[in-house]
């Protein structure tokens, strides 16, 4: 059995039907999938998907990119993490890459919103007692401290779609995260994602999707799917030099073990 940890089933149908998605997904033995939420209103619907189907669960949070998203408030957070299919707050945290298009001003504007907003989303994990879902993209020195600050550690997480290097994988472990690679490690050029997916402790590992983006090897470039988590999982183990059985009986520990899922 396997799990995929982060995929986002309301932008993979644009806001249809994600049948299909949870049925190709099970044919392949991926049992269960954690819908991701962007802003409220794909919380609202990942809340949906997770009562709908078995296996699929959710999260509530809004994306450090949703500029024009609704500023969630940490009781809103909370109020929706009390729903018992909801079993993390995210995706939350800072991504300045897509954050240089501006001016200077412009940037640290937003940059200062987006730190603002990841504190409220790490407050609300506390007060929910729910497990953080980190984005991190070309921000991770800011996004470690402000995980460090906030004690973050005290509830952990996932680094969703982990890219960084093995000594930047160290000081995610060190404070209490867990790491999700995506399909970005079957890349053929992605040496520095395969080493720490190497070296990174088998019980603190994850697989995602992070459908319908970063679709693997072999469907690198088309619409991705949960079902093609199986490829994560398998080049990973490759990698280690286990079994899928092995490492998908340990990924799939790791994820109940961490969200506490039933």
């Amino acid at each position: 059995m396997l799990i995929d940890s982060h995929c986002h089933l309301d932008l993979a149908t644009k806001g249809g039907d994600p049948t299909s998605l949870v049925t190709d997904a099970k044919r392949s033995g991926v049992e269960h999938l954690l819908s991701v939420a962007v802003d409220l209103a794909s919380a609202k619907k990942a809340i949906k998907y997770a009562h709908q189907f078995e296996g699929v669960f959710a999260t509530v949070g809004v994306h450090p990119n949703g500029r024009l998203a609704v500023e969630p408030t940490v009781e809103e957070l909370v109020d929706l993490a009390k729903d018992k299919k909801v079993l993390a707050i995210g995706e939350t945290g800072l991504d300045t890459y897509r954050n240089n298009g501006g001016s200077e001003a412009d940037f640290a504007h937003n940059l200062e919103r987006q730190k603002k907003r990841f504190r409220r989303h790490i407050l609300a994990a506390k007060r929910s007692g729910k497990p953080l879902v980190i984005h991190c993209r070309d921000a991770k020195e800011d996004t470690l401290r402000i995980l460090r600050e906030e004690e973050a550690g005290q509830i952990g997480g996932i680094m969703h779609c982990f890219v960084e290097d093995w000594e930047t994988a160290r000081k995610v472990l060190d404070l209490n995260f867990h790491l999700s690679f995506s399909g970005i490690v079957t890349y053929k050029n992605a040496t520095i994602v395969k080493e720490s997916a190497k070296k990174a402790p088998m019980d603190r590992i994850l697989v995602e999707t992070d459908s319908p983006y970063l679709a693997p090897v072999p469907h690198r470039g088309k619409p991705n799917q949960p079902a093609y988590v199986r490829h994560v999982a398998t080049h990973i183990a490759e990698l280690r030099g286990i079994g899928i059985e092995q490492f998908s009986q340990a990924t799939t520990e790791n994820f109940f073990r961490l969200f506490h899922a039933s």
